[in-house]
């Protein structure tokens, strides 16, 4: 009699300990889900304790392309204003052909929606690289719903040959075409910007106070 009791206390121990098994499991594959449609969804799962991490790193894929990719040094993650801090961020954004602008600063401030990263804020600091080009500036938004990067304050691009200054500068990631807007200043070496044209086949509009390159 002991026998069959102790035998059925075990099958019904066993079949308990199975139960919460598959529900963990049920909720882990359920995780994994959410955060492969959105990566930055996995700071919404760390407890109180964890809420600064070191070496941060967060990657958007979207059909099988990488979209943008984040390096930082520590995150701070504030679960109630949905903001995260990133200490000495790099930012990547990668076209659909693969080639990357990076951008780097002090510091960046995520904001996040219900669904991804609602925009980002760049201070201190800023430099974005691509095909030759050098942008710095101490103020930078990107903003994934336009696909754009805008620096509102003084801005300066250096590339070979010639030296821009404006106001204000918007930035089309996809395009790669860049806007200074208001207070343009150019410096032009004309011998250098014509080698620099041939090798990337790249040019410069200007129209009054606004220009373009592409």
């Amino acid at each position: 009699m002991r026998k069959t009791r102790r035998s059925v206390l075990l099958l019904v121990i066993f079949l308990s300990l199975g139960g919460v098994g598959y529900k963990v499991y049920d909720i882990v594959r359920d995780m994994q889900g959410q955060l492969k449609k959105n990566p930055l969804k996995v700071l919404d799962y760390l407890p109180e304790s964890a809420l600064q991490m070191k070496d941060f790193h967060r990657a958007k894929v979207e059909n099988g392309r990488k979209v943008w990719e984040l390096f930082g040094e520590e995150a701070n993650y504030f679960k109630d204003e949905k903001e995260a801090v990133i200490k000495k961020p790099r930012f990547y954004y990668y076209d659909k052909k693969g080639e990357a602008i990076e951008t780097s600063a002090d510091e960046a401030r995520l904001y996040l929606s219900e669904k991804e990263l609602d925009r980002m804020e760049l201070r201190g600091g800023i430099q974005v690289s691509f095909q030759g080009y050098v942008l710095k500036s101490e103020e930078a938004n990107y903003l994934p719903a336009k696909d754009s990067i805008v620096l509102p304050t003084r801005t300066k691009v250096v590339g070979e040959g010639m030296e821009l200054e404006g106001s204000r500068m918007e930035i089309e990631m996809e395009d790669k075409k860049i806007r200074l807007l208001q207070n343009v200043k150019t410096k032009i070496e004309p011998d250098k910007l014509a080698n620099k044209r041939n090798k990337n086949r790249m040019g410069t509009k200007a129209s009054g106070d606004e220009n373009v390159l592409h």
